[in-house]
């Protein structure tokens, strides 16, 4: 049976068009789902992964409609909520079931370079028998005092891969990567839920009342 084009997902950052066509459909497409479906989420992300995403989205796709980071105008509630890392949920799923679905989802992942580091990494001095002979030179060019010794590749003296609470470099993310060390969380955090019939605030965003510039 074909699904219906009403409940199918769809992530409006993807439009082709830019400028002011861009602008047009982002707004006529989320006018066309507030009318069409009963409620609407904002949310905002953590460490968003573009895959992780389309899957969570998926969870909804029969009954649910998204958009992420846009900023819309029609609104004038939700709107003034949105901005930075954060977007839209519109859907005809009970309130207790999306509740349950963005509180509960939590995916983890390698972090990016300028991620700050969750916990301290160190190598100590010895032989890294998990990294074959090959990657020596590799492993060198991240900063890693290494040598092979009889084919295998050993670190000549204790070496930190990052400290916890400082931004990663390139070559930290990488190594981890390598290690296998997962320090990035993909979160979705509910902010605030509308419906014609109420308004209803989850957390309080830092600078609600203040007066900033206008988009």
């Amino acid at each position: 049976m074909p699904k219906s084009k009403r409940n199918r997902p769809v992530t409006l950052s993807k439009t082709k068009k830019k400028g002011r066509e861009h602008k047009e459909a982002i707004v006529n497409a989320i006018r066309e789902s507030a009318e069409k479906y009963n409620s609407v989420y904002a949310f905002s992300f953590e460490n968003m992964r573009n895959l992780k995403f389309k899957e969570f989205r998926e969870q909804l796709k029969s009954t649910s409609r998204s958009a992420a980071d846009e900023i819309i105008p029609c609104i004038h509630k939700v709107s003034k909520l949105l901005r930075g890392n954060s977007g839209l949920c519109f859907t005809d799923l009970p309130k207790e079931e999306i509740e349950r679905l963005f509180n509960e989802y939590e995916e983890y992942d390698f972090a990016r370079t300028g991620s700050m580091a969750s916990e301290k990494v160190e190598l100590k001095e010895g032989s890294l028998e998990h990294f074959t002979h090959e990657m020596e030179p590799f492993l060198r060019k991240q900063g890693m005092p290494v040598r092979l010794n009889k084919g295998v590749v050993e670190l000549v003296s204790d070496f930190v891969v990052c400290e916890e609470g400082k931004p990663l470099s390139p070559e930290s993310a990488r190594t981890l990567r390598l290690l296998g060390i997962k320090m990035a969380t993909f979160r979705l955090h509910l902010i605030c839920r509308w419906s014609p019939e109420e308004f209803e605030l989850y957390i309080e965003r830092p600078d609600d009342d203040s007066g900033g510039d206008s988009a």
